[in-house]
């Protein structure tokens, strides 16, 4: 298992990498855009369909894995986090694994549709004409991490110490 853990953190840190990379691509685009529109009354003519189509779900999804790992996200605990022995063990692994099977499901669709785009060559037109199922694959690859890691974790979780 202590492999598969090392292979699941280096692909969460580069997928993470490359979140923050659309996220700079996003700054650097928009600001062109502004400064474009003011000084030459021209605007960046790819920018709108590059952020909106590819760099947005990049942001929101590629991270969604090394942010958990991380501690990063915010949460509603209505269940005591430590709770002892077997109890605490299935009220853990629980918490865990409805999530994966949530974002498992997001995975399948997102993953269908994606290959449909793929399938049917669905295109974005405009002044570049935009691939469609590239942009759809980036929610099933940072969602689909997303389940491995919270099946990782709940496989390698121990029971609770008792009180």
């Amino acid at each position: 298992m202590h492999v598969i853990g090392t292979i699941l953190r280096k692909l969460e840190d580069t997928l993470h990498l490359l979140g923050c990379l659309g996220l700079l691509v996003v700054v650097a685009l928009i600001n062109a855009d502004i400064l474009m529109r003011l000084v030459l009354h021209t605007p960046v003519q790819v920018q709108f369909e590059l952020t909106e189509l590819y760099l947005m779900p990049a942001l929101a999804t590629l991270s969604l894995s090394r942010v958990f790992r991380d501690g990063g996200h915010l949460a509603l605990d209505f269940v005591p986090e430590h709770l002892p022995g077997g109890l605490g063990l299935v009220v853990d692994k629980l918490r865990l694994l409805l999530p994966a099977l949530f974002f498992g499901l997001v995975t399948w669709m997102s993953g269908k549709f994606a290959l449909h785009a793929f399938q049917r060559g669905e295109v974005e037109y405009g002044v570049v004409d935009w691939p469609l199922g590239w942009a759809y694959a980036i929610v099933p690859l940072g969602c689909g991490v997303l389940v491995l890691r919270l099946i990782y974790d709940a496989l390698t979780r121990e029971a609770p110490a008792q009180v």
